[in-house]
């Protein structure tokens, strides 16, 4: 665009004198400067309309031929997204706009400047588009213009505010942690970075600062807190990307209850920055009682449909003609007696793609109770099998069996957990309004691994185990409870804590449970367990994912949307391009070879 490089202003001295959505009916008959970019234009011959955006909203400026011709020239070479200030006067408007903020008022330009044009962009500049995602992203700087973008990220930064100044209250210093550590297992594939100076050795980036939080109570700091980024190597989703924030905490001889206290007040003055009414203390319970009542570890609690176990009404026969292999649980979801035979196949297509044998259904309609699997256990077994689920008429009695079996835990529980989400989202019958916090306790310190064949750390290898499992930990490790406990809302877990193992003998028999042998231990967490040896006090902490936090104060239902620069489902940053490759050179430097196979 030679013709209109050759038009644009430098910004100079010129200086903002209220920012686009500042301005009130009591701003009118100032003198006003605005900077921004033109949202819209409207040429009507002898006025002409721009309305300039900048973070704060938009306000229209009025260019009038007759009475500033120089002004109104200029404002011709204007287009959707030039840079622009402007000076004028402020002046009610004639008929105000109530759908803008400032729509009372209207700026009277007596003087254009031109401080940079644009291209066309590839999508409206808009609330509300229509844009693809992966477009959206690749022109991440063009979509951060869009008011809701702009919402999100101010209430991150409030939240993240409103927590530093909770810490900060409770009497909590906030410590940096390396993101350059050595790799140990906590769960997820660790990000390695090689190292220059000592070839053939990596970094890892930190998958959390666990080791080091425990490190600083053990150095004496006793209230400990960050807000800090972590790396995990793991495929996406909505709600997680390869780099997250968390906010990180960890104390000196609490008690179980004293952590919960910390994470009540930030959760609830968090809350009341996005206008949500929060109450504590949150409840609380065991995990073998989610797991059971609500088929999942991150229970949405916003609606009923509560789980019952009803093997009794299986009988023997109809248990080996359904091929049923463990229990069978079942609810009642109000309204869907409705669903046609087709809705029905469709929800047993669900269910089998989430691990179950066979959905079995009980009808409560008006014109009486019809079941699929009356012929098999008997009418008296079909109408226990609704009371006991509490159906009422208009009611669909929805239960079923799991294909296989998990070690530890209910399979047909968790399979009937997803289907209770399910039917709850197309149902209508979550209560969108409604923030419900749980604390959940009592969790397993193992799960079975089926690829492994083998117990394994169901968190992570630190946390502590009630005092007396402490017998079980050779001999039934699967009974053994750990000292864990999850922050869950809406179905979302938030966070994930737990009272640390302090002592240095039981830290070595956990790791031997696992399988570890001293030259291994030694080699991934000699220096810790060396810590450990120098009077560690009792302690315990929590991480809270602060993207999750936000998004759902924000209303969103991905985490991408309050992250500024985020990555796609497939790990990739399309704006900036990355992962991207290396030259020959960098890799050189770093004494590495890519493996003929792994050549971009």
């Amino acid at each position: 665009m030679p013709q209109e490089e050759n038009v644009l202003d430098f910004l100079g001295d010129l200086k903002r004198s209220h920012y686009c959505g500042a301005f009130r009916a009591s701003d009118a008959g100032k003198p006003a400067v605005v900077l921004g970019w033109v949202a819209r234009r409207r040429d009507l011959g002898n006025l002409l309309f721009l309305d300039v955006r900048d973070r704060t909203g938009i306000v229209q400026v009025v260019f009038n031929k007759e009475t500033q011709p120089e002004a109104h020239a200029k404002a011709e070479q204007a287009r959707s997204e030039f840079v622009i200030a402007v000076e004028g006067e402020v002046v009610k408007r004639q008929k105000a706009n109530p759908e803008l903020a400032t729509g009372e008022v209207e700026l009277i330009v007596t003087k254009l400047h031109i401080l940079n044009s644009a291209k066309t962009p590839p999508f409206p500049i808009e609330d509300q588009i229509n844009a693809a995602e992966e477009t959206r992203l690749r022109f991440r700087y063009l979509d951060l213009r869009r008011p809701k973008p702009h919402a999100n990220l101010a209430l991150r930064h409030k939240v993240i505010l409103e927590i530093r100044k909770v810490m900060d209250e409770l009497g909590f210093l906030e410590v940096e942690t390396p993101m350059l550590t050595r790799s140990t297992p906590e769960g997820a594939r660790d990000f390695l970075v090689p190292s220059r100076i000592h070839h053939g050795q990596f970094y890892a980036l930190p998958q959390s600062p666990q080791i080091f939080k425990q490190i600083l109570m053990i150095g004496g700091l006793d209230r400990y807190f960050q807000i800090v980024k972590c790396f995990r190597d793991e495929d996406q989703r909505a709600d997680r990307q390869l780099e997250f924030t968390q906010l990180d905490l960890e104390m000196s001889f609490p008690r179980q209850e004293d952590i919960f206290h910390v994470i009540e007040q930030v959760m609830v003055r968090s809350c009341a920055v996005a206008g949500i009414k929060a109450s504590a203390p949150f409840p609380h319970l065991l995990y073998k009682d989610v797991i059971r009542k609500y088929g999942s570890d991150k229970p949405d609690l916003r609606f009923g449909m509560e789980l019952h176990e009803v093997t009794s009404y299986f009988p023997g026969e109809a248990k080996q003609k359904l091929q049923i292999d463990g229990n069978v649980f079942a609810f009642a979801a109000p309204g869907g007696a409705g669903y046609s035979r087709k809705q029905l196949d469709d929800l047993t297509e669900k269910a089998k793609s989430h691990g179950a044998r066979g959905a079995y259904f009980v009808k409560i309609a008006p014109e009486g109770t019809t079941s699929t699997v009356e012929k098999l256990i008997g009418a008296e077994n079909v109408n226990k099998l609704a009371e006991t689920c509490g159906a009422k008429p208009g009611d669909l009695v929805v239960a079923v069996s799991a294909k296989e079996q998990i070690k530890g835990t209910e399979a047909a529980a968790l399979v009937a957990g997803q289907l209770r989400l399910h039917l709850g989202e197309a149902l209508g019958v979550i209560g969108k309004s409604q923030w419900k916090f749980l604390w959940i306790t009592g969790f397993p310190l193992f799960e079975w691994s089926e690829s492994d064949k083998t117990w394994v750390s169901a968190q992570h290898p630190f946390t502590g185990i009630v005092d007396e499992d402490l017998e079980k930990l050779e001999s039934a490790p699967w009974e053994v409870r750990s000292k864990g406990y999850d922050l869950v809302l809406n179905g979302y877990e938030l966070g994930s804590g737990s009272i640390r193992i302090h002592r240095q003998d039981i830290q070595e028999r956990l790791f031997k449970a696992l399988g570890l042998s001293e030259e291994q231990l030694r080699k991934r967490f000699g220096f810790f367990l060396d810590a450990l040896s120098y009077g560690t006090p009792p302690h315990g902490g929590i991480a809270l994912g602060i993207d999750r936090v936000v998004m759902l104060l924000a209303g969103e239902t991905s985490i991408r949307e309050v992250i500024a620069f985020a990555k796609t489902t497939r790990a990739q940053d399309l704006m900036a391009e990355s992962p991207s490759e290396v030259d020959s050179a960098q890799l050189d430097q770093l004494g590495i070879t890519l493996k003929a196979g792994h050549k971009p």
